[in-house]
């Protein structure tokens, strides 16, 4: 008897090339889709990221400019341009913002919780001040005086009287914790006032963002030489206000990846009161 050939199943030459047709366009889908997922990935990241660098800068820029005296807000057109106040109008194109700024750290500081005394009020006694000493109570002037030589200033003598007819007296010194003695006459004394060692301003400068920090408290003053970097590659710096509010905007770009040229960009605003 004999044995019959077995039949063997197999793919013949023309049903293996359709199948390795099929797995190739197969893959190449799904690289393109992986490769489409991984980009969007790419750009969500680098949108999420410049994003939060915006709006922690604007959110620094806030708690600076929310101790701003509003008649002391200025801009001009570069850091070595001429000062000009905020209430002239800005012509869009400058690149520099300017205030004076009250002491908030040591006007909130308390020293002693069983005494909540700041380190100044802001309030006057007008019966006993005079031209020349101001006689503020519930202060305790020699907290604040160490609390701003901690911070960098040179103590209570080299602060600024600010009152709110816009007039400002620099201060000489103190006489025991509730007297400031100012350097000259003030012509009126007002019932609140508000102290200030320190102005700042932000500078664009070559794209980068700048605060400027520590130099001198009166209005217009030159920007000095201490600076902070806030943010870098800002493609648009716009400010606008009068004294009772300022409107900020900030754009940024960043590089998506290696490539030279691609890249993306965000804008955001604030009103800071």
């Amino acid at each position: 008897m004999k044995n019959r050939p077995s039949m063997r199943a197999g793919l013949s030459m023309v049903e293996l090339i359709f199948v390795i047709t099929i797995l190739g366009i197969v893959a190449s889908i799904g690289s393109e889709i992986i490769a489409q997922t991984y980009e969007s990935y790419i750009i969500q990241r680098s949108q999420y990221r410049i994003t939060t660098k915006t709006e922690l800068a604007l959110s620094q820029i806030g708690n600076r400019l929310r101790y701003a005296i509003p008649s002391s807000l200025g801009f001009r057109a570069d850091k070595d341009s001429a000062f000009h106040k905020i209430t002239e109008g800005n012509s869009g194109n400058d690149k520099v913002l300017q205030w004076v700024s009250y002491d908030g750290d040591s006007f909130e500081a308390i020293d002693d919780d069983d005494n909540r005394t700041p380190g100044w009020s802001g309030f006057c006694d007008l019966d006993a001040s005079s031209e020349d000493t101001i006689v503020t109570p519930a202060s305790k002037l020699g907290f604040a005086d160490t609390i701003i030589q901690n911070l960098g200033g040179g103590g209570l003598s080299d602060t600024v009287i600010y009152f709110p007819d816009q007039s400002s007296y620099d201060v000489s010194g103190r006489d025991g914790d509730a007297k400031i003695t100012l350097d000259g006459t003030a012509d009126t004394i007002w019932e609140r006032y508000k102290l200030a060692w320190s102005s700042y301003a932000l500078s664009i400068e070559d794209g980068d963002l700048y605060l400027y920090y520590n130099f001198d408290p009166h209005i217009g003053a030159d920007l000095g030489e201490h600076k902070a970097l806030i943010l870098k590659d800002i493609t648009n710096f716009r400010f606008k206000g009068n004294e009772g509010s300022i409107r900020i905007k900030i754009c940024k770009e960043e590089k998506i990846g290696m490539e030279e040229n691609a890249t993306i960009h965000t804008c955001k605003e604030k009103v800071i009161f």
